[in-house]
């Protein structure tokens, strides 16, 4: 498979998870990046975002979800590189049973600020299940939380 062929089908999926998903349209999530090498996922902050309204903190489901995007991402994008010869089709299925089995978010600073950044890296790329870390920055560089997920990916 072409690296041009991989990254028609990221495009595909990127385009499932940015506009076909009715809570990620609420939340207003954006795909700035997604390709073999990686994924940058963007919230801007709203007042519907906020957690704690003394504060304008960004609430931690919020957080949360937007990790656990990129982490899905991250170990589709890691499973569509780890071979050449994927047929479209077993990708497509395989993108219908991608799901989360287990994620851990450290909360490391209160959300604070206007854009926040969702990127991330694969620890194990398996056939089954998948391993990535997550991680979450504002537009200051600040490191807000990151997380450790466990994705079915087969």
């Amino acid at each position: 498979m072409t690296t041009a062929v991989q990254q028609k089908i990221l495009q595909q999926v990127a385009d499932i998870f940015d506009n076909h998903v009715p809570f990620h349209n609420l939340l207003g999530l954006d795909i700035k990046r997604y390709d073999i090498n990686g994924v940058e996922v963007v919230i801007n902050m709203k007042p519907e975002l906020i957690g704690n309204i003394h504060h304008n903190i960004l609430h931690g489901g919020v957080t949360a979800t937007l990790l656990d995007v990129v982490g899905g991402l991250t170990v589709f994008a890691g499973l569509v590189a780890s071979k050449d010869d994927w047929k479209i089709e077993e990708l497509q299925q395989r993108l219908t049973t991608l799901g989360t089995i287990d994620m851990r978010i450290d909360y490391l600073r209160p959300g604070r600020g206007e854009v926040f950044t969702g990127t991330g890296s694969v620890i194990r790329s398996g056939n089954r299940v998948s391993v990535c870390r997550m991680e979450l920055h504002n537009e200051q560089g600040t490191h807000i939380a990151f997380g450790t997920g466990t994705y079915m990916v087969g």
